[in-house]
């Protein structure tokens, strides 16, 4: 996947999503490792921080990565919402490839666990992390924090937004929210459980056999790829879109036409994984999520509301945006 950010545009001839005036990219910053003790957690826990080189008051993006990757990945998102007024925070989990844990680790069936618990440290962290970044401190608004997060990151941004996950060792659904996020977008994210997962699913991944949507209560964003055939359900693609339809309140959903499970590659620039490479795709979701952004920040609604527009009703080649 190569750098999408060039073509702003998007498709020749399609609408386009994005306003004139959102802001021109800046310079960003971006520190790592910043190492946080966690003893509890049996790793320190590293953490990247990447911001514009300028700007106030600005809103922070708390990123998850998908399973076994890591800090660096999503360059194509991560690098876009820096360039244009975001601090994003990104940190290592546990079930990073970088970290080796054996098969038989203990902490494995809890992995989704110690994630939120990641989340929230680095909530806790904000002074230190904001003065391991040269001239950010005093420059980041905490009061509007944005969760954010793909596949298994997406149930780890969802969580901190409300979302329930029986425990597969206590069988408890515990409120593991965080009234600190007042937002989340989820992209290609779990759906329920139930009989809908594969053998592979249940006995692999417990934390995915009993989840709880109806408990999200922040606004969000869902991002779906209409060929996003997970090996981990029997319903296909359309159990990527579970947080959306089985959540209530303020929630949209942008559907990728032809997208995989990468969305066309968000996870890095040339990122051998992706299997549906699409510069246009990835472009348009950095407009959207940027535009989405912004709405939910109350920084500005222009390009949400163009966004929105463009992309309703099957008017735009590359996806449609539906909302409830």
């Amino acid at each position: 996947m190569t750098d999408p950010t060039p073509a702003r545009n998007g498709v020749t001839g399609a609408p386009d999503p994005a306003s004139a005036l959102t802001p021109a990219p800046a310079p960003i910053i971006s520190v790592k490792p910043i190492v946080l003790s966690a003893p509890e957690r049996g790793e320190d826990l590293h953490v990247r921080v990447s911001a514009p080189a300028t700007g106030h008051d600005l809103p922070i993006v708390l990123f998850a990565h998908g399973f076994g990757s890591n800090l660096d990945g999503y360059a194509p998102l991560v690098d876009h919402w820096a360039a244009h007024g975001f601090v994003v925070i990104q940190a290592t989990h546990l079930d990073s490839k970088r970290l080796h844990l054996a098969a038989d680790d203990p902490r494995k069936p809890q992995l989704w666990r110690y994630r939120v618990q990641d989340m929230k440290r680095v909530l806790d962290e904000l002074d230190t992390l904001e003065a391991a970044v040269p001239a950010l401190a005093g420059r980041v608004d905490r009061r509007r924090i944005v969760a954010a997060g793909h596949s298994f990151g997406g149930q780890t941004a969802g969580i901190l937004a409300g979302l329930r996950v029986v425990d597969p060792q206590t069988g408890i659904a515990e409120d593991m929210s965080d009234p600190r996020v007042r937002a989340s977008i989820l992209l290609a994210t779990a759906g329920r459980g139930g009989d809908g997962l594969t053998p592979f699913a249940r006995d692999n991944l417990p934390w995915l056999r009993d989840q709880d949507f109806s408990h999200i209560t922040a606004p969000t964003l869902v991002i779906a790829g209409d060929k996003d055939e997970l090996p981990l359900t029997t319903r296909g693609a359309a159990w990527t879109t579970d947080p959306y339809t089985l959540s209530s309140g303020d929630k949209h959903l942008l559907t990728l036409f032809g997208g995989q499970h990468f969305l066309g590659g968000i996870s890095g620039y040339e990122a051998a994984e992706t299997t549906d490479e699409s510069p246009e795709r990835v472009t348009l979701i950095q407009q959207i999520t940027l535009a989405y952004l912004r709405h939910v920040t109350d920084i500005a609604d222009t390009d949400w509301a163009a966004a929105r527009t463009a992309l309703a009703e099957d008017a735009h080649p590359l996806g449609r945006l539906e909302s409830k």
